[in-house]
């Protein structure tokens, strides 16, 4: 028998922990307290996060206690983002030891990561928008923190303005909603009582303008520079961005989903978020700068959680997103010794190699027809099951075909089953307890996803076609533009950071 715990009992419980690291971190900004106070200071960070993961499993589901709400998404989302937050302040103890700012970054830190889960914690559109309006301007600074540097400077003011636009945007159509539905609850707000009396165009404006609010965070084709940009911020920085925010977009097309279902904005969002993935493959395969390569990634995987959302499937964008931050995080964390290694086959294993590769592919395609015939009815599950083949194809690749003689490809094979059984298991856990809340999803038009589809397998054949003409103009005009797309602004590179000569020219103070 599952225990359950009185829901406002752990609410009341996390909002005093909140509280205290907050007031930690605020201790900390005191000259006279030393840097040694962060390990301390990080016992206070992990109430919070260890309470979201008790009101996961013990508390009662689908309640509402005045403006906060308690159900699975809200308090995995809560746990996520407070579980981040640990980990990345847990690491800066070290990494950011003997930084100028090294006190702010933990209280900066500790207040986004709070804002953030009570962003998706609160039952109230208005508190959510306040909540969020602050997480992005606490990221903001985080970027900004090491102003004597003028490219996190030009950085952090690139990423202002993009990140007030998607604010505004999120404001306005919540503000929409509210004054025409007199709610503010998403519960009654958007329920199909309420949402009759909005227009079929009062309900697309409202829908671009939450397309617009979460493009923007997940750094869309065109709104990518910001990201771009925000390379040059501390590795930590970069880890909670990654892990933790720009994936936003896909709990929030989660919360307004009665009303982003079925619209021509869904649409939209599918032609930019298809765009989007196909940039951020070309980036993420063409840069070789670490923190650029992860940064294409990103893009490209945002861009498919979008298409899930734009599809109707909630549930997989929410496992996605939180398998993506976790992985994101783990990336950006190692980046000091993530040094990668290429062996080339020689002459004499490329036939062999040919066919294990052209064998890979074989059942990729098998594997994704499969998992598309399973369910043809959900139109997610074709573009799913084209990303489940390539993902599958381009793994078994790495690490079978190019595998160093037969017990490599034993050891790769085996890494291949030990992956995709631990994402099944994941996966179906995740699944079984968010299908158990209420969401509204509208299959669009057949011939959208067909067109979603055939808009990525012509990115594929054009790259591999390219892949394969290297000699020809095509390719090098495609590279240079990819190249230059995934380049920073010449004025946010610099080769060295000449604010920290004169730093230590005045002996560090």
């Amino acid at each position: 028998m599952m225990i359950v715990i009185n829901t406002n009992a752990l609410l009341a419980l996390l909002f005093i922990t909140l509280i205290v690291s907050i007031l930690s971190s605020l201790f900390f900004l005191i000259k006279k307290i030393t840097p040694k106070y962060a390990r301390i200071h990080i016992y206070f960070v992990a109430l919070p996060a260890l309470v979201a993961c008790l009101g996961l499993i013990f508390s009662q589901k689908n309640v509402e206690v005045g403006v906060w709400r308690s159900d699975v998404l809200s308090w995995l989302m809560a746990g996520f983002v407070l579980v981040i937050g640990l980990v990345i302040q847990r690491y800066c103890i070290r990494y950011l030891a003997g930084d100028k700012s090294y006190k702010k970054y933990f209280t900066l830190f500790t207040f986004t990561t709070t804002f953030a889960a009570l962003a998706w914690l609160t039952a109230d559109m208005r508190i959510m928008v306040v909540c969020w309006g602050i997480t992005l301007l606490g990221l903001t600074l985080l970027i900004r923190l090491t102003n004597a540097w003028q490219v996190t400077r030009i950085a952090a003011k690139v990423t202002a303005k993009l990140f007030l636009l998607s604010w505004v945007a999120l404001l306005l159509g919540v503000l929409w909603i509210g004054i025409l539905t007199g709610e503010w609850h998403y519960s009654t707000a958007l329920d199909e009582t309420h949402l009759s009396i909005i227009s079929s165009w009062g309900q697309f404006g409202v829908n671009l303008l939450i397309v617009l609010a979460v493009m923007i965070p997940a750094a869309q084709w065109p709104f990518q520079r910001w990201l771009i940009e925000s390379v040059a911020a501390p590795t930590p920085v970069s880890a909670i961005m990654h892990a933790g925010i720009v994936n936003a977009g896909g709990i929030m097309l989660t919360k307004f989903s009665p009303i982003f279902s079925g619209d021509i904005a869904a649409i939209i969002l599918l032609f930019f978020a298809s765009v989007s993935v196909l940039l951020g493959a070309g980036i993420s395969l063409i840069h070789v700068d670490y923190k650029r390569l992860l940064v294409g990634s990103t893009i490209g995987q945002m861009g498919f959680m979008l298409i899930q959302c734009a599809l109707g499937a909630y549930v997989p964008a929410i496992i996605h997103l939180i398998l993506h931050g976790l992985f994101k995080a783990t990336l950006f964390l190692r980046s000091g010794s993530a040094v990668r290694h290429f062996s080339v086959p020689s002459r004499a294993n490329e036939r062999m190699s040919y066919v294990w590769i052209v064998s890979g592919r074989i059942l990729a395609i098998v594997i994704g027809l499969g998992f598309w015939l399973s369910a043809p009815e959900e139109g997610y599950r074709l573009v799913s099951g084209l990303i489940l083949a390539w993902s599958l194809s381009v793994s078994w690749t790495q690490l079978v075909a190019f595998g160093e003689g037969r017990l490599g490809r034993v050891v790769g094979l085996t890494v291949l089953i030990v992956v995709g059984g631990v994402y099944f298991l994941v996966h179906h856990y995740f699944a079984d307890a968010l299908y158990t809340m209420t969401l509204h999803s509208a299959q669009p038009p057949t011939i959208i996803v067909i067109l979603v589809a055939l808009i990525l397998l012509l990115g594929s054949l054009i790259s591999t076609w390219v892949a394969h003409n290297r000699s020809t103009v095509a390719f090098s005009i495609l590279y240079m533009w990819i190249v230059r797309l995934g380049d920073a602004k010449a004025e946010t590179v610099e080769r060295h950071p000449n604010y920290l000569k004169t730093y230590l020219s005045k002996g560090g103070r």
